[in-house]
């Protein structure tokens, strides 16, 4: 079930406006942890200490700054900071349209659910767009302001419903080529028996089967302690590399497996 709606407005490309209403695709469900004091179990409160005067700083004498240089701020005001944010706008702007293969997922932030949104009398619209985007293969890049923030993304059909994913700006994202990698000779024998390891490991995409482990073991340690249980602190289980010269005989024994 769809959550509640975050945000309205229009697409906007050429001549077109589409009116649609913002959901979030995803839900996180994790355990949360308070901070407690571990003598009494009282709940932890934070407070903003001076590093100078080790005293609690009320709200009221906080201010934000920028430092240009260590020790060195500059004081910007809550009024400069409100004329600073983007202008309120209900349009995502379509610049162009691009083959969705092109879309490096590297780019990839957050994804959003579009829903038509009925009032407007332009709402069948919807269904025509994302016709065409999923017959195409292309995504919308586009641009749109939400709570004070700017955003570049990409609208994207997923079969009848349309998906808007916030993009990373360019300069966000760290080249591959940083990295630094060596080319490592690998042997025809090699590169074969690990394409029939992948090929025999090949399946449909299906999410469901796997399971939060890490959120399944705390949620079984939390019930274990109420219920007055000791819970005995195992030793970490570590895995060692494959050396270089022990790839082949890995990949054969792992094929075995497999088979």
């Amino acid at each position: 079930m769809a959550g509640a709606t975050i945000w309205k407005g229009h697409i906007h490309f050429g001549d077109t406006d589409v009116a649609v209403k913002l959901h979030s695709a995803v839900r996180e469900d994790r355990i949360q942890f308070h901070l407690l004091h571990g003598r009494d179990q009282t709940r932890l409160r934070q407070q903003m200490i001076c590093a100078f005067e080790k005293q609690p700083v009320p709200a009221e004498e906080q201010a934000k700054g920028f430092e240009v240089e260590e020790g060195k701020y500059i004081i910007v005001d809550p009024e400069e900071l409100e004329q600073a944010a983007s202008e309120g706008s209900r349009m995502i702007e379509v610049h162009e349209f691009v083959k969705t293969e092109q879309i490096d997922p590297v780019f990839l932030d957050r994804i959003y659910y579009l829903e038509p949104d009925i009032a407007d009398i332009h709402a069948k619209g919807y269904n025509a767009l994302a016709r065409a985007l999923r017959e195409l293969e292309v995504e919308g890049i586009c641009t749109w302001t939400m709570r004070k923030r700017s955003y570049v993304g990409a609208l994207q059909a997923s079969g009848k419903v349309l998906r808007l994913k916030t993009l990373r700006y360019a300069d966000e994202v760290v080249p591959a080529a940083s990295l630094g990698l060596r080319d490592v000779p690998l042997s025809e024998k090699e590169v074969k028996i690990g394409s029939e390891l992948i090929t025999k490991l090949t399946a449909p995409f299906e999410p469901q089967k796997f399971e939060n482990e890490h959120q399944k073991r705390l949620q079984e340690m939390i019930e274990r302690k109420a219920r007055g249980e000791k819970i005995a602190v195992l030793a970490p289980r570590r895995l060692q590399p494959t050396e270089s010269d022990q790839l082949l005989q890995a990949l054969e024994a792992s094929l075995k497996k497999a088979a």
